[in-house]
């Protein structure tokens, strides 16, 4: 098996852990408003990511226009983006 193929099948594995957790993700997206900062600051707190993670989402929320920056279920996960939302950012749960 080469690197590539266990990468895949790496891949497959992490997607069907995350669906078994509740299959629903969370989704920030990118605005011309906000500071990085303040998208870092709502994503440690609000979503409980370390400073690494809330680094790495924000950088690809700006350079890629969105990210899935939380799974889980779905209840808990809408409550984050409501939290989101009211702190102004466009977010949204799938």
């Amino acid at each position: 098996m080469e690197r590539d193929d266990i990468s895949i099948q790496s891949e497959g594995e992490t997607l069907l852990a995350v669906l078994d957790e509740g299959g629903s993700e969370l989704l920030v997206f990118n605005d011309d408003y906000h500071t990085f900062d303040f998208v870092i600051e709502c994503l440690q707190m609000i979503c409980k990511l370390n400073k690494q993670q809330a680094v790495t989402c924000t950088n690809i929320i700006h350079y890629k226009g969105l990210c899935v920056v939380k799974h889980g279920s779905y209840d808990e996960l809408k409550q984050m983006c409501s939290m989101l939302l009211q702190q102004g950012l466009k977010a949204e749960v799938r």
